[in-house]
């Protein structure tokens, strides 16, 4: 890219968006921080259920193997017929309520698992948007530095225009003096353009210079043109100076 002034607008607006992705992403990283957070807090509380669950398992275990350690001794004396089938029916009743405390817990280990998967694609997702985030502050920061380069080079650029238009202005008030001061040449009654102003700086010079070989022809001995056009130049210049003394 040019230091031209046109190329500046294009950059404010490029770098004006990129701050707008930047506050998007801002955004986005915060929702996934919320949902993080929530799918943990969630995670927490199945992992407590299951313990709970497997707490409750455990005990419950605990009591069948102490009925079957009661049922295999009521078993062996063969007494107390009643109490043996009692203990069968509560033994099958523990094996159900085991059986269901089992299935419970597998679908809690069901739901960990996917809500571990869950807490694992968010932190992907939060560690990319991190990643974009910190992508996005180094495209801003380049583009804020070659902004202000440019803005340097366009201030740069407009110094050195303004010193060529005060040399071109001494350079056109030198032209339009020694064409004023030449032998012959009226006071123009408007102002001259740069075109009539070169044109009449040229027909003196050409005058001067079919005039200066014409005494060379005729053999008369005349001093270089550069020494004439010098003290001509400068007798011009001191004849100002005094006029404007005066």
């Amino acid at each position: 890219m040019d230091g031209s002034p046109g190329a500046e607008p294009q950059l404010r607006e490029a770098l004006r968006k990129a701050r707008e992705d930047y506050g998007t992403a801002t955004g986005a990283i915060a929702s996934l921080h919320r949902q993080l957070e929530i799918q943990e807090s969630q995670l927490r509380r199945a992992n407590s259920e299951k313990e709970m669950l497997q707490k409750k398992l455990r005990e419950q275990e605990n009591q069948l193997q102490a009925l079957s350690a009661k049922f295999c001794s009521l078993r062996e004396e063969w007494k107390h017929e009643e109490l043996i089938v009692r203990t069968e029916q509560e033994n099958c009743s523990l094996r159900q309520v085991v059986a269901e405390q089992e299935s419970k817990l597998a679908e809690q280990s069901k739901l960990i698992s996917e809500l571990q998967g869950t807490v694992s694609q968010l932190q992907t997702e939060v560690l990319t948007s991190r990643h974009h985030i910190r992508k996005q502050q180094r495209a801003q920061e380049a583009m804020e530095s070659h902004t202000e380069t440019l803005q340097h080079k366009e201030l740069q650029t407009r110094v050195a225009l303004e010193c060529l238009t005060c040399r071109f202005e001494r350079y056109r008030s030198k032209i339009l003096q020694a064409t004023l001061s030449a032998a012959g040449s009226k006071i123009p009654q408007a102002e001259l353009t740069d075109e009539e102003l070169l044109e009449a700086m040229q027909k003196i010079i050409n005058e001067r210079t079919e005039f200066h070989q014409l005494l060379k022809q005729k053999g008369i001995k005349v001093p270089s043109l550069h020494s004439i056009n010098t003290s001509t130049a400068s007798s011009s210049t001191k004849g100002r100076k005094k006029s404007l003394t005066k």
